[in-house]
């Protein structure tokens, strides 16, 4: 199993963005150090839910202050980004890091976001799979025009190109880590290190789907999945059923399907304590006014009508799908889901308390009390 933190730079009540921010990046320095498998950064714009408004930017820092742990974007918003500037990024990142980088995307929302950026309510409704398919293009080919509704050029280059193979980090670096000090420690050995994730051309991807449609979508691309928090095991098993359905109808093989569903990811929270209460209380401290303060600043772009979640109730349902718990609790819960659904990745929220001092915390015991317990 490959277990990650899953980092939104969550601005709670009464945080600076500059607290905000310098939390995260020392939350993947510590993911690292804790043996963790990857990071996952989230980008929002506008919102204090989350204060990190370009999810590559903040990889490209992390992937500079690391060495061995797999950074990726949960998500890069397509509908207002253009794809080949995306492209671009993604392949920079991809090149120079030793193959550390993962490009998540997504579609977003319908949010203010996409009259600020003058995309449009197009973008969003209608225009995800043009604007994923340049993004493709892109990343896998060596010359890219476009002729469509959304996007029309003429054939330029790819530079960089995606699918150079990316360099391998040097065996000076294998095994250690420095710590701030001048000094190196070994950190430990991971299942999936730097080196073999450079064996493949090309930056690895991954896309949102929080509906058959996006399913459908990333299984017409080859791409694997990315689920959300609020799914259960339930629906974790339906939409894997709905994706091989679609990979199947495309008439790809059997041997590719089994490699891409090894590579989906499923996003939850994690809070480690000494007992269940406590864990959950923690949580239910900090989360909901973070919810409320935080998605409830969302605007739509044209005014429609849109429902909030009741934050205690969705911070509750949060504590009882996922890893919320003692030690053997979550490592308990991470087991289960991947007994039941197949999922072997995960990139969990380790923010949620709100504090700097309690997100290190939490990602130490992950490392060191639940990770040994996954075999």
């Amino acid at each position: 199993m490959r277990v990650g933190a899953f980092l939104l730079s969550a601005q709670f009540p009464g945080q600076s963005h500059a607290e905000v921010l310098e939390r995260t990046v020392s939350a993947a320095v510590a993911a690292e150090r804790s043996g963790l498998d990857s990071v996952w950064i989230a980008e929002h714009h506008f919102v204090p839910y989350g204060v990190c408004p370009n999810a590559a930017t903040l990889a490209a820092l992390l992937l500079g202050r690391t060495r061995r742990i797999g950074v990726g974007t949960a998500v890069s918003v397509l509908s207002t980004t253009h794809p080949v500037a995306l492209g671009e990024q993604a392949a920079l990142l991809h090149l120079t890091s030793g193959g550390r980088f993962t490009l998540g995307v997504g579609r977003g929302g319908p949010w203010i976001d996409l009259d600020v950026f003058g995309t449009g309510v197009a973008a969003y409704e209608e225009g995800f799979t043009e604007r994923l398919d340049l993004l493709l293009r892109w990343l896998r080919g060596s010359r890219v025009g476009a002729d469509g509704p959304q996007f029309s050029f003429p054939e330029v280059a790819v530079v960089p190109r995606a699918d150079s193979r990316a360099p391998a980090p040097g065996p000076e670096l294998a095994g250690w880590l420095e710590d701030g000090s001048g000094r190196l420690h070994r950190f430990p050995r991971q299942r999936q290190d730097a080196a073999s994730r450079a064996d493949a051309a090309g930056p690895p991807m991954v896309a949102a789907c929080t509906s058959p449609g996006g399913v459908r979508t990333a299984a017409e691309r080859g791409l694997p999945m990315l689920l959300g928090m609020h799914s259960g095991d339930d629906d974790k098993v339906e939409m894997l059923a709905a994706y091989r359905a679609a990979w199947r109808a495309c008439g790809r093989g059997e041997e590719q399907l089994a490699r891409i569903e090894r590579e989906h990811v499923a996003a939850g929270v994690v809070q480690v304590a000494d007992r269940t209460g406590q864990a959950r209380a923690s949580l239910l401290r900090a989360m909901p006014g973070w919810f409320e303060y935080g998605l409830g600043a969302h605007r739509t772009v044209d005014g429609r009508e849109r429902r909030m979640r009741d934050p205690r109730e969705y911070t509750e349902l949060l504590c009882d799908l996922h890893a919320v718990g003692t030690p053997r609790q979550c490592a308990d819960r991470l087991l289960a889901t991947a007994e039941r659904t197949g999922l072997r990745r995960f990139a969990l929220l380790a923010e949620g308390s709100g504090g700097h001092a309690a997100t290190m915390d939490n990602i130490a015991r992950l490392g060191s009390e639940v990770l040994p317990q996954l075999g």
